[in-house]
């Protein structure tokens, strides 16, 4: 019960940063100019190195004590919403470990700022697309979902109608943050110029 305590307390930290960060992807939708500002003003805070700790601790226990529950309670686990809980932790555990290792490796190995257009390159080197669009839409998806699963079970004075109807209203929201944010990435909603040492990092041509 400690372990799930600190698992939903890790999840809140993590929370926070997410609702943060995915409110600076939309402001894209306003242009790239505006996401960057947004971002230099985040980063005054969720980069001090403190708060940076914090938050690398918390994806690290997070994704290990969420695959630890779910191998765990791998034969026990019944009903859909206790599925779509697992598979949607498990997909987050997968982003966070590569998202965050990518991110590092590019502001340490590479000394790339890691802003928008470190996020958007992928999109604009053929065929990394078609890896990227899914990538970024499932993990918002996912984190959306995760989150609609929590509040499903903290709903348990709820009609079930009701706490079906919250998961499904998640997901919805989930689903149209990651499209917005996925067509903002490609240049679909606003023009987006990506420089070329953003581009090299996936192809030794650049552009």
């Amino acid at each position: 019960m400690k372990l799930r305590a600190f698992h939903r307390n890790s999840a809140m930290v993590i929370a926070m940063f997410a609702l943060v960060h995915i409110t600076n992807h939309l402001v894209s939708l306003v242009g790239v100019s505006a996401h960057i500002a947004f971002m230099e003003v985040a980063r005054g805070v969720y980069r001090q190195p403190v708060v940076e700790l914090l938050l690398l601790f918390c994806v690290a226990f997070q994704v290990v004590s969420g695959l630890w529950f779910i191998v765990r309670g791998w034969a026990q686990r019944q009903g859909a919403i206790a599925w779509l809980q697992a598979i949607s932790g498990a997909l987050l555990a997968g982003f966070l470990l590569i998202h965050v290792g990518a991110v590092m490796y590019g502001r340490y190995a590479l000394h790339l700022d890691t802003n928008f257009y470190f996020a958007a390159a992928g999109f604009h080197v053929p065929p990394n697309q078609f890896f990227f669009g899914p990538y970024y839409f499932l993990a918002v998806l996912a984190l959306f979902t995760h989150l609609g699963c929590a509040a499903y079970w903290l709903l348990q004075a709820s009609p079930h109608k009701t706490r079906v109807r919250a998961v499904v209203l998640f997901m919805l929201v989930g689903a149209t943050v990651s499209l917005l944010i996925v067509s903002s990435l490609a240049g679909k909603l606003q023009p987006v110029e990506v420089p070329g040492l953003y581009k090299s990092t996936y192809s030794t041509k650049g552009s």
